[in-house]
């Protein structure tokens, strides 16, 4: 593996974070296609870790890091590397990856909505000239199918949830405190 402590720093740190375990578990669980990426070998390593039988409690992240080195270049040598820049990375990946997944899924939902031929609106129910099913709207979609909530952009992740934020630097004299 070469020198990999970095990475491990990384993911023991993200590990005990339980908002962000949490969430990678659940991803692990609800994950439809089976695409590596690693997203899905970080999910793993997490679950494996979770359900570990290991009188040790250490195991290697052989997968992890195979799946790291042959999507980064950056990492795909036996040089220490910066956790930091690594922790960077692991982030912003796995925030694409769940954008990736958010499009694709809202470009399915597009294009079956556009199949449908909508007849009528009243009373939050949609009636189609296809079979005349009545369809309830929810109240937070609008007629065209799109949610009506400004919160459920396309951009916003549960890594930009957990992570995302401003820091905010304040100096101050210990003596006359301005």
């Amino acid at each position: 593996f070469g020198n990999t402590c970095y990475c491990n720093s990384v993911l023991q740190a993200l590990y005990f974070c339980k908002p962000f375990r949490e969430r990678v578990l659940n991803y692990r669980s609800t994950q439809k296609s089976k695409k590596e990426n690693l997203l899905t070998c970080l999910a793993d390593l997490f679950h494996m870790i979770v359900s570990g039988k290991r009188r040790t409690g250490a195991l290697q992240p052989k997968k992890f890091i195979n799946k790291l080195r042959k999507e980064n270049s950056t990492f795909d040598n036996d040089m220490q590397q910066d956790a930091h820049e690594f922790l960077n990375h692991l982030l912003n990946t796995c925030a694409d990856i769940l954008l990736a997944e958010k499009k694709e899924e809202k470009d399915k939902h597009d294009k079956q909505r556009n199949k449908t031929n909508i007849v009528a609106v009243s009373n939050n129910y949609i009636q189609s000239n296809g079979d005349g099913q009545h369809i309830r709207i929810p109240n937070n979609l609008n007629v065209n199918g799109d949610m009506a909530n400004a919160n459920s952009s396309i951009e916003d992740t549960w890594i930009h949830e957990l992570f995302q934020g401003t820091l905010v630097s304040t100096t101050k004299c210990l003596n006359c405190e301005t």
